[in-house]
Formats: structure tokens, sequence, C-alpha cells
């Protein structure tokens, strides 16, 4: 017993000297491979802890030896820009002046739901309260607000087409009907509801609508009467 307990003391300080030493990123801020070499440094140091037929050393080493390789990626993505987009990524422009960059989300493995979502944790509800969103290589979504943002805005839209599919329950909650979405896509230059990346409606009746390929318009509608959300 107090061999292990001797023991988780030692790898537990040569953890916390080798985190130390990576940096001061939080998780959410790591980049891929920090991430990868932190899970595996973590396994890594379960095993002599509580293992006592494996020599404590082999298990220092092997944490070492991880801690190295941090160190020599960090400096190849240093020195060279293409190793890092290579390990690291690169940001991705997933919003612009001209609405969702759905090319860009799929790219990521995103969906417009994804992206609405990312932007309420950064405190927008509307697509078009932004002129762009990035999403940065550690993931985090970076946004710069329209000039005429309105922060007081009481009307929370709901995606009702996401990507050429309805959301049955948003549909339902808008009291609008499929039919009549679809006329709202045909007389707004859609042909078909596959050819819709995104429709939104707030509880004003603000209608936020994109083509797989065109640029986004907002308009405004009549909701059924009785209908708040």
């Amino acid at each position: 017993m107090i061999i292990i307990f001797v023991r988780s003391i030692v790898v537990f300080l040569t953890l916390l000297i080798v985190m130390r030493i990576m940096g001061k990123r939080q998780i959410g801020e790591m980049q891929p491979f920090e991430l990868v070499i932190t899970l595996l440094i973590s396994e890594l140091a379960c095993i002599p802890m509580t293992d006592v037929s494996i020599p404590l050393l082999y298990g220092v080493v092997a944490i070492v030896a991880v801690f190295i390789l941090h160190q020599l990626i960090s400096i190849i993505q240093q020195t060279s820009q293409t190793a890092k987009k290579i390990l690291s990524g690169k940001p991705s422009l997933v919003l612009n002046k001209n609405g969702v960059d759905f090319y860009e989300l799929r790219q990521n493995n995103m969906d417009v739901e994804d992206l609405i979502e990312s932007m309420r944790s950064a405190g927008f509800y509307s697509l078009d309260d932004l002129d762009y969103a990035i999403f940065e290589s550690n993931g985090k979504l970076s946004t710069k607000e329209k000039i005429d943002y309105d922060k007081k805005k009481t009307a929370l839209p709901i995606l009702i087409i996401s990507d050429g599919k309805f959301i049955k329950k948003n549909l339902e909650i808008s009291g609008l009907s499929e039919s009549e979405v679809i006329k709202l896509a045909n007389e707004h230059g859609a042909k078909s509801i596959k050819r819709v990346g995104v429709m939104t409606i707030d509880g004003n009746g603000k209608i936020y609508f994109q083509t797989q390929k065109g640029k986004y318009q907002t308009f405004n509608i009549t909701l059924p009467k009785g209908i708040k959300w």
C-alpha cells in the first residue's frame, strides 16, 4: 500500500512538471496533437501508479519521451506553416457577409445546427447578427458582429430547414405548414427544399433564408394567429 502511495506521488509530480513546461493552454484551447499527447500521458501515468510489477522508471521515461515528442512537434510547427496546417489544421471562415459557407462547414464535419449552437454559446442567436464567424483550429468560434447589431432583440430564431431537410419539431412551433414553407422557398429562389441550405424564423416573423449556393436573404411574414414562443 505504501509503495503504491509513493509511486503515485512520484508520477503526479512528474506529470505536474511536464504539463507545466508544456504551457498554460486550457483543454478547450488545445490543438489536436496537444490533446492527443495529453490523453496519452494520462494513460501512461496510470500504469506504473497501480501496477507495482512495472518499474517506476519505465513510466517516468515514457512520460518524458512523449513530452519530448510534444516539444519537437511544437518546434516543427513554428518553422513550417505547411506542417502547422497538417498537424493543427487551419481557421475556417464559416459565416461571411454573404451568409453561411456550407462548404467550409462540411470540411469541418459540421452543419448549420452546430454553427448556431456555437453562436449561442458566444451570445448570438441569429445568423444575421454577425458579419463573420470563424472556427479556429482549436475549435473555438471567433465572431465579428454587425455594426448595427441589436443587442436588445427579444425574438428567438428557430431553425426550420437545415441542409434541405425540415426540422419538424420547430416547424410545428412556428405554426407554418410544409406547403407554406415550400411556397416561401420557391418565391425566394429555391426550386425545391433540397436546395435550401438554411431557413430560420423568429417570434416576430423575421425569416433568414439562404440556398446552398446563394446569398442570404431576410424578410418578414405574418405568423399564424396565436403563435408565440
